[in-house]
């Protein structure tokens, strides 16, 4: 601690970094609640299957998700569930060519407003409608051409089946062939 010994009784030009210091931490603590929030978007757990074909999202590529509320979100950003078919429109109605949108929806949201999101979808341009699902965690597709997703090279996870029994070599009973 320091002290100054003197009889001038002027202004001390040290700041006070107390303050500071409080303001700090809590705008660490508010950017530490607020970040996660903004940052989580559109939450849901799409079903699971087995022999998937990998599916990229590229650029151009309009993704329709729908959490277990039933709340809309297109390409990550929630809408207005009442909007869906007029933001469909103006994206698909002057594509001349890829009129692909695809559907992720949760495990848990009820098979009817998923037909209800396909059914306002196809009445506002979209042509094609692809269901993006996972993996099964633990399973390898058994379609040698599926097995090609990130990470993976070709040739590796499970035998083809119809690689997996071999020819036989001995001839039948009998003799013939």
């Amino acid at each position: 601690m320091a002290m100054s010994v003197g009889s001038s009784g002027g202004v001390k030009a040290e700041p006070n970094v107390v303050p500071m210091i409080d303001i700090m931490l809590v705008l660490l603590i508010i950017f530490m609640l607020v970040v996660p929030a903004i940052s989580a978007g559109f939450q849901a757990v799409p079903p699971q299957g087995v022999n998937l074909k990998p599916h990229p999202e590229e650029e151009r590529d309009q993704v329709l998700g729908i959490d277990a509320d039933g709340q809309y979100y297109l390409n990550k950003a929630p809408i207005p569930n009442a909007e869906l078919g007029s933001r469909l429109r103006a994206i698909y109605e002057n594509r001349t060519e890829d009129k692909l949108l695809y559907l992720k929806a949760h495990k848990d949201l009820e098979y009817a407003k998923i037909l209800d999101a396909l059914d306002i979808a196809s009445r506002n341009f979209v042509a094609v409608s692809g269901l993006i699902t996972d993996q099964q965690p633990g399973t390898i597709s058994l379609v040698a051409s599926d097995r090609l997703m990130p990470g993976m090279t070709a040739g590796s996870g499970a035998p083809a089946p119809e690689a997996a029994a071999p020819a036989p070599t001995t001839p039948p009973p009998g003799g013939q062939q």
